[in-house]
């Protein structure tokens, strides 16, 4: 017979074991990029492969499923992202249900791009490519025809993201600060663009918010002044003297920075802030330059652009 206190040791020993034990490797991650023929795809992947996922392209649909259980099982690959498009054909009705499948195995986000008409139309026109849909339509026919057939895929997407002011840089940044780890996730799922112009020549029209800095002294009056810009450090050295510069400037700040938490809230991928003044050179070329350094200081990712300044 064993001794009495037999059966604790077994049990303490058995508890020790039990907590030696390794934890569970974390399933990988999978991303599932998606959207229009000409909206960047492929430069989106590329982008990811170059953040370390394992990327695949124009993998078939009946494949999906078993690639996502080889990410779940592999010990090498933790992130994967793979692309599915129109070329998958009458397939893409099964999107959803594979999903759903996918998404019992390991964390999946599926990543739509899409861009207006007018930019695809120019897209192609300027890659020279044929939509994948053939030739037998025109191109505006084929894209309409393809945004319908990838609607409910798009209905079923976590992120949907316009390109349509993207170029190549903004996109693979946006993809970079929104997917990328240990990044400081107050700006991922926004891009800002401070853009200086003339109201001579028009508000922008891609313009979310405007200012009109026609109230601050114009430079273009004084004589030595009128062939420079508002980045050169006289120019701005002069515009900043004023003390409603400094106060337009700090209220303006305090204003964005209590908006942008909530457009990024909202999903809101991108916001261009128009800074406008009578000829695009001066004012408002230095208070954009200013605005985005002071976003950039209370950690915003914020680039700057002068649309009536001479290059």
């Amino acid at each position: 017979m064993p001794p009495r206190n037999a059966t604790k040791t077994v049990k303490k020993t058995a508890v020790k074991k039990a907590r030696t034990l390794p934890e569970p490797e974390k399933p990988g991650e999978l991303v599932i990029l998606t959207g229009l023929s000409g909206s960047g795809k492929l430069s989106a992947l590329k982008a990811f492969e170059d953040l370390g996922y394992y990327s695949v392209d124009n993998l078939p649909l009946e494949l999906v499923s078993r690639f996502a259980d080889l990410v779940r099982q592999s010990g090498g690959i933790e992130r994967a992202a793979l692309v599915v498009d129109v070329r998958e054909g009458m397939r893409l009705e099964e999107f959803p249900a594979i999903l759903k499948k996918v998404r019992r195995m390991l964390p999946t986000r599926v990543l739509f791009l899409e861009a207006s008409e007018d930019a695809l139309i120019r897209r192609f026109s300027e890659t020279r490519r044929p939509h994948p849909l053939g030739r037998s339509e025109t191109v505006v026919k084929s894209i309409r025809a393809e945004r319908k057939r990838l609607d409910p895929i798009r209905n079923v997407a976590d992120i949907v993201l316009d390109t349509t002011k993207f170029n190549v840089h903004d996109l693979r940044a946006h993809i970079s600060a929104q997917f990328e780890r240990g990044g400081d996730k107050k700006d991922r799922n926004l891009t800002i663009t401070v853009m200086s112009f003339g109201f001579k020549n028009g508000v922008p029209t891609d313009a979310d918010l405007v200012f009109d800095v026609r109230f601050l002294p114009n430079p273009h009056f004084v004589p030595e002044f009128r062939k420079l810009t508002g980045k050169h450090p006289k120019v701005a050295k002069y515009v900043r003297q004023f003390p409603q510069t400094k106060e337009f400037l700090d209220k303006a700040t305090d204003m964005l920075t209590f908006l942008l938490p909530h457009y990024i809230q909202e999903g809101k991928s991108y916001l261009t802030i128009g800074i406008g003044c009578t000829g695009g050179q001066h004012r408002s070329v230095m208070i954009t330059e200013e605005l985005k350094k002071r976003l950039g200081a209370a950690g915003y990712r914020a680039k700057s652009a002068h649309r009536d300044m001479p290059r």
